[in-house]
C-alpha cells in the first residue's frame, strides 16, 4: 500500500528544494510526478513552485482551501508532491490520505509544522495524525550552530508575534531559530547576525562549533 508522507522543516531548511530533487528523480526514471500547491503562495508566480536556491517548476494543480482532487487527473501517476502543505484546508489533507490508501499513489507533503508564533498550521496538524511517515528537514539556526526548530517572524527587521498566521515572505521576513535564539529574540526584540552570532539586549550568544542536531 502507498503512504502519505509529511517532511517538515523550518523556513530554509531546502524542503522545497528536496521536493524539486525527488520530482526530477521521477522524471529522469520516466516516471510522472505530479506537483500541487496551494493557490495562495504567489511568491514565484501564481503556477510554479520555487526555492530559494533559483529552481522553479510549474504545478500541475493550484488547490484552495474547498478544491476537490479529481482522480482521473492522477491516472498514470507514480507519486504526488505537494509543496507548502500547511496552507492546505483538513479536507485536502483527508483527501490525500484517500489518494495514498484507497488510489496506491504515494503522496509526500512538504512545509512547516508551526507558524512563527510556534502553533501548529491547520494542515500540518492533520498530517501530523494522518501520514504514514513524519520525517523532519533539518537546518541549523541562523544565530548559532544548534538545530532550528522556530520560525522567527521579522517586521522592518525586528522580531515580532504580530500580525496574521498566513503572511507570505521569504528571507527578509521570516529565518529558522533554535529554541534559545529564539526566546531571546522575541523578548528582546532586537535581532544581528554577526559571523553567525546572535546579539541582543541581553548579551551575545555566540555560534558552537559543531552542529547540534
Amino acid at each position: 500500500m502507498a503512504k502519505l508522507y509529511f517532511r517538515f522543516g523550518t523556513v530554509g531548511s531546502a524542503k522545497t528544494l528536496n521536493l524539486l530533487a525527488v520530482a526530477h528523480a521521477y522524471e529522469q526514471q520516466h516516471k510522472k510526478a505530479f506537483l500541487i500547491k496551494p493557490r495562495i503562495d504567489t511568491r514565484f508566480g501564481e503556477e510554479f513552485i520555487g526555492s530559494r536556491a533559483g529552481l522553479i517548476q510549474s504545478a500541475d494543480l493550484l488547490v484552495d482551501e474547498d478544491s476537490v482532487i479529481p482522480s482521473d487527473i492522477l491516472v498514470d501517476c507514480h507519486c504526488i508532491l505537494v509543496d507548502e502543505v500547511q496552507f492546505l484546508s483538513e479536507g485536502l489533507i483527508e483527501q490525500l490520505r484517500h489518494i495514498a490508501t484507497d488510489l496506491n499513489i504515494p503522496v509526500i507533503c512538504y512545509g512547516l509544522r508551526t507558524d512563527f508564533r510556534a502553533r501548529l498550521f491547520a494542515g500540518s496538524k492533520r498530517l501530523m495524525e494522518l501520514a504514514d511517515a513524519i520525517e523532519e528537514v533539518k537546518t541549523t539556526c541562523s544565530f548559532c550552530n544548534h538545530k532550528a526548530i522556530f520560525n522567527l517572524k521579522l517586521m522592518d527587521g525586528k522580531p515580532t508575534l504580530a500580525g496574521p498566521t498566513i503572511e507570505l515572505g521569504k528571507e527578509e521576513k521570516y529565518i529558522p531559530a533554535c529554541s534559545h535564539c529564539y526566546e531571546d529574540a522575541v523578548k528582546s526584540g532586537e535581532i544581528s547576525i554577526p559571523g553567525q552570532a546572535l546579539k541582543a539586549s541581553k548579551g551575545k550568544v555566540k555560534a558552537e562549533t559543531s552542529v547540534d542536531f
